[in-house]
C-alpha cells in the first residue's frame, strides 16, 4: 500500500500530497493540528472540510475559516505558514478534483476526526459528496487511508463498519490519546494523535519521542 513519506519532491517542489478531510464530528484540533505538522514536514496538503465541520471548528476552536475553498485555502496558509501553493482547498461537489479519480495523482488520505456518519458512508461506498468519493478512490487504488473516529460509546453498527473498513484495508485509528508522555497541555494530547497519524503516514516528526527513546 502506497505511504506518503520523506522521498523524492514532485513537480511543485514539495513533498507528495497527503489528503486532508475534516468531518463534523468533535476534534477538529486534531485536523487542523494535522495540516500544520504536513506543511512543516514539506507536504503538499489537499484540504477538504465538510459543511458540519465548519460548525464544530467554530464551536470548539478560534479559527475563522470560510467555507469558499479559495479563501479557505488562503486562510490555512496564513494559519499554518504554508509556502504559496502548498495547500489547496476543494469543495464538497468540485467533482473535478484530482482526488475525485483514480487517475488523479496518487495521495495518501485522513479523514480526521471522522464523523460516524463519514465512517458509514466510507464503509458502504456512498460517495454523496467529494469527501466520501476521495475515501472511496482511495480504497479502491490501494492508497493509505486512515480514519480518526472521535466517538464514545461505539454501537454495534460504528464497531462493524470499522471492522469493514479494516479488512478493506484502511486504518482506524480512534482519537483516543495516551497519557505516558505526561502530557501538561491539551495541546499535548493533540499531538500525540497526531504523531500516530503521521508514524502512519512514515512521516518523521519531532512532536513526541517514540517509545523507549
Amino acid at each position: 500500500m502506497a505511504e506518503a513519506g520523506s522521498g523524492p519532491r514532485d513537480k511543485s517542489g514539495f513533498q507528495p500530497p497527503v489528503t486532508v478531510a475534516i468531518t463534523g464530528a468533535s476534534g477538529a484540533q486534531y485536523g487542523l493540528r494535522l495540516i500544520e505538522a504536513l506543511v512543516a514536514a514539506g507536504h503538499e496538503v489537499w484540504v477538504m472540510i465538510s459543511k458540519a465541520a465548519h460548525l464544530v471548528i467554530e464551536t470548539e476552536t478560534d479559527a475563522d475559516l470560510p467555507a469558499r475553498p479559495e479563501r479557505l485555502a488562503r486562510a490555512l496558509i496564513e494559519r499554518s505558514g504554508a509556502a504559496p501553493g502548498q495547500i489547496r482547498c476543494f469543495g464538497r461537489e468540485e467533482w473535478m478534483a484530482p482526488v475525485a479519480s483514480g487517475s488523479g495523482a496518487p495521495s495518501a488520505m485522513v479523514i480526521c476526526p471522522c464523523s460516524t456518519g463519514t465512517l458509514s458512508a466510507v464503509a458502504t461506498g456512498a460517495s454523496n459528496n467529494l469527501i466520501e468519493r476521495a475515501a472511496d478512490v482511495a480504497l479502491k487504488e490501494r492508497r493509505r487511508l486512515i480514519l480518526v473516529p472521535r466517538e464514545t460509546p461505539l454501537s454495534a453498527i460504528h464497531l462493524e463498519h470499522m471492522l469493514n473498513l479494516t479488512r478493506m484495508g484502511a486504518v482506524i485509528l480512534p482519537a483516543a490519546p495516551g497519557f505516558y508522555h505526561k502530557p501538561e497541555r491539551v495541546e499535548d494530547l493533540v499531538d500525540f494523535i497526531v504523531a500516530r497519524i503521521l508514524n502512519q503516514l512514515g512521516i518523521e516528526h519531532r512532536l513526541l519521542p517514540r517509545w523507549g527513546e
